[in-house]
C-alpha cells in the first residue's frame, strides 16, 4: 500500500482526506496493523488500485486501462443533507475528504462547486429509489422540469422537480418543487422558505 500511496505522490494526511478517513487508518493498513477498513472502496478509488488487492493481495494492483480513465476523472465528495442544506452559507467549495465517500466524474462542465447527494426517502419513487446518487452543481440555474436539490426551512436538502410559477409583487420568483410520488405534498416558494441549491446532472441508479 505504501508504493500505491507513493506513486500517487500522496502523503498519509492526503490520501487520508482523498477517501475520507482518518490518518490513523491509512498509517494502521500501512503498518499490518489493520488488514482493511471500512471505506476501503473509497480508498482503493483514491489509489486508483484494486480493491481485491489492496483488502488481501489478490490479483494485481491496477488495470492500466482504469487507472488512467481514473487519472482523467475528477473526484466529487458525497455528502450529507444537512452539509447539503448549508452551502449557500458557505464561503469555499467542499473537498473530497469532506464527504463520506467520493464519486468520480469526467464531465468537463461540472463547477468546482459540484456534490453528490444520496436519494433519502420514498418522494421521487419510483423513478428515483433511497441509495441513488445525484451530481448536483449549484452554478447551474434551474429550467422548467430539471431536477432540482433545495434547501428547506429546517435546513436540510430535498429533491424534487422544478416547476416556475411566475412572479410574486416583490419580483421574486415564485416556484413549487414538485414529488414525483402523489403521496408526497407539492413545495411552495410563496408558502415556506424555499431555496434552490443545485440542479441535479447526473443519477446513479443503486444497486440491488
Amino acid at each position: 500500500m505504501v508504493w500505491a500511496r507513493e506513486r500517487k505522490q500522496l502523503t498519509q494526511g492526503g490520501l487520508a482526506k482523498l477517501a475520507g478517513v482518518s490518518q490513523g487508518t491509512i498509517g494502521n493498513l500501512e503498518s499490518g496493523t489493520r488488514q482493511t477498513a471500512r471505506k476501503i472502496v473509497e480508498i482503493a478509488a483514491a489509489l486508483d488500485v484494486d480493491v481485491a488487492w489492496l483488502a488481501g493481495g489478490k490479483g494485481e494492483a491496477f488495470d492500466e486501462n482504469v487507472s488512467l480513465v481514473r487519472l482523467a476523472s475528477r473526484p466529487i465528495p458525497v455528502i450529507s443533507s444537512v452539509q447539503a442544506g448549508a452551502l449557500r452559507d458557505m464561503e469555499n467549495p467542499y473537498e473530497p475528504g469532506d464527504g463520506y465517500a467520493i464519486e468520480y466524474t469526467e464531465d468537463p462542465k461540472l463547477s468546482r462547486w459540484a456534490f453528490c447527494l444520496d436519494v433519502e426517502g420514498q418522494s421521487m419513487a419510483p423513478r428515483f429509489q433511497p441509495g441513488d446518487r445525484l451530481f448536483v452543481d449549484p452554478d447551474r440555474s434551474p429550467s422548467p422540469g430539471n431536477f432540482v436539490v433545495a434547501r428547506n426551512g429546517g435546513n436540510q436538502a430535498t429533491f424534487k422537480k422544478y416547476r416556475p410559477r411566475g412572479i410574486d409583487a416583490n419580483g421574486n420568483e415564485i416556484f413549487e418543487l414538485v414529488p414525483l410520488n402523489d403521496d408526497f405534498p407539492t413545495l411552495r416558494s410563496d408558502q415556506e422558505k424555499l431555496v434552490v441549491i443545485g440542479v441535479v446532472t447526473e443519477v446513479k441508479q443503486r444497486l440491488v
